[in-house]
């Protein structure tokens, strides 16, 4: 696929001039991961920040099996879990707030660094519209009319267990469509921000595996195939004709974050350091089913 630049329209040369150029470690896991790594590994790279073990990292990832991943204070009892083994999926928690999500057919990234980075000064949401820009920026890239969800909007308490049933503040929208969804925990002297990408297939599937009764699941369901779009979607392509790689979405992210927020990137591996502690995360937290549960 060819990527095009997009219009400029969000940092100006005259906002870049007041930015000091940063170099960060960009880390591409090649091959998919389980829900319990991606989020081991999420957080391993932010306590790593947190303790100056390095600067901060933008990590990109995709999941096998498909997991649903609950928020940090959802209750286990949102989800069928019947049916979540029937179809294979696993379930984990992320160290972060929101809904559910079904992590299946998309692109991952997470943004991990120090509390006092200066690119995500401030508060919850001056950190989410600083990289709200670059990610908008990088779908741009892609050929996608991709905008923000204005400031105001918030999440009220009626909405569903499904994150992707309305935009929140910042999050990125298509044709009036939420396209991605994120959340952020601020912890332990890091920041942590991840979110996902649906690039094909059913957006409803999540629905599914919902602890519902069948006129709700009916009525969410469509709900959520007005209110949210896959990739595929929002660039009005057939899902056997998309031309967007795996490949191609990280190299149009990374120039999303290079322009928008003045970086330029290091790629490397996972730290021995951090490797071990994912592990000892996956079996104090993330692959440790009590812990899910009682979260």
């Amino acid at each position: 696929m060819n990527l095009v630049t997009p219009p400029n329209v969000f940092v100006d040369a005259e906002d870049l001039a007041d930015v000091q150029p940063a170099v960060w470690r960009l880390v591409i896991d090649d091959e998919p991961r389980s829900g319990a790594a991606n989020m081991a590994i999420d957080q391993a790279l932010a306590e790593a920040c947190a303790a100056d073990l390095g600067p901060p990292v933008l990590r990109f990832y995709r999941w096998l099996p498909p997991a649903v991943s609950l928020g940090r204070h959802q209750a286990f009892t949102d989800i069928d879990t019947e049916t979540v083994r029937k179809r294979g999926y696993e379930i984990v928690r992320r160290p972060t707030g929101g809904r559910a999500i079904l992590h299946t057919d998309e692109f991952t990234y997470s943004v991990a660094a120090k509390a006092d980075e200066p690119r995500l000064a401030g508060g919850v949401m001056d950190a989410y519209l600083s990289i709200s820009n670059a990610l908008v920026a990088g779908l741009q890239n892609l050929g996608v009319a991709a905008e923000k969800a204005p400031g105001t909007v918030r999440v009220g308490s009626d909405i569903s267990a499904a994150c992707f049933e309305a935009p929140s503040a910042y999050e990125i929208t298509a044709g009036g469509r939420k396209l991605m969804g994120s959340a952020q925990s601020r912890r332990a002297g890091y920041v942590l921000q991840h979110g996902s990408l649906p690039l094909m297939g059913d957006i409803t599937r999540l629905i599914d595996v919902l602890a519902l009764d069948a006129a709700r699941a009916a009525a969410l369901r469509t709900e959520l195939a007005v209110r949210a779009c896959t990739l595929a979607e929002a660039l009005g392509a057939a899902e056997d004709s998309l031309d967007v790689s795996y490949a191609a979405v990280c190299k149009a992210m990374q120039r999303g974050f290079e322009t928008q927020m003045a970086l330029s990137f290091k790629v490397t591996s996972l730290t021995p350091a951090e490797v071990r502690r994912a592990a000892a995360l996956i079996r104090e937290q993330y692959g440790n089913r009590e812990w899910t549960i009682q979260r």
